[in-house]
């Protein structure tokens, strides 16, 4: 069976955000090959893994009451531009959400929710160019040597971390770091 796809999340897998799973969905009720791992927000504890099927239809949240990115969390809880409240929906009950050290935040740019693209350390910010570096030297707010050794600290399976992701409008690549 062929995953549905997310606008905003192309590519959970290699996010690690679905999994390969013989687990039974607690939405469905089915067993589907896959589950997923990111946070879920309900309003009851939901035993099981949701099968990305019921977050690509809705099914989650409206069974479930399921959010999987807090709404405030798209644009960055203002500190990124504002985007219509379909767009928060979509992004907040509708796509796979993803784990962060702190409170998790989706990147907007053009107007719109930026798609994911993954968490990231050093090399993979810099393969990004100094374009996203000052992106993110802006959102820290630290500078000189306090910025280079964060800089050269981030850690995509470490602490501190980048999460980025890609406009889908005009391709700039952006996003946040935290740490625990």
């Amino acid at each position: 069976m062929e995953l549905p796809t997310f606008k905003y999340h192309p590519d959970p897998l290699a996010t690690g955000s679905l999994v390969a799973a013989s687990e039974t969905c607690p939405a469905c009720g089915e067993a589907r090959g896959y589950a997923y791992t990111g946070p879920v927000y309900t309003p009851r504890d939901v035993p099981g893994k949701l099968c990305p099927w019921c977050i690509a239809d809705g099914s989650a949240h409206q069974r479930l009451g399921a959010t999987f990115t807090d709404d405030l969390g798209v644009g960055g809880y203002g500190d990124w531009g504002a985007v219509p409240e379909t767009i928060v929906q979509e992004v907040c009950t509708r796509t796979p959400g993803f784990s962060g050290w702190q409170q998790e935040r989706w990147w907007t740019h053009c107007g719109d929710a930026a798609a994911y693209l993954g968490a990231a350390g050093f090399a993979e910010v810099q393969a990004h160019g100094p374009e996203v570096i000052a992106q993110l030297q802006r959102d820290t707010g630290l500078e000189g040597a306090e910025w280079e050794e964060y800089l050269q600290a981030l850690d995509r399976e470490g602490s501190p971390t980048a999460y980025l992701f890609r406009c889908l409008h005009c391709g700039s690549v952006g996003g946040y770091s935290d740490c625990d």
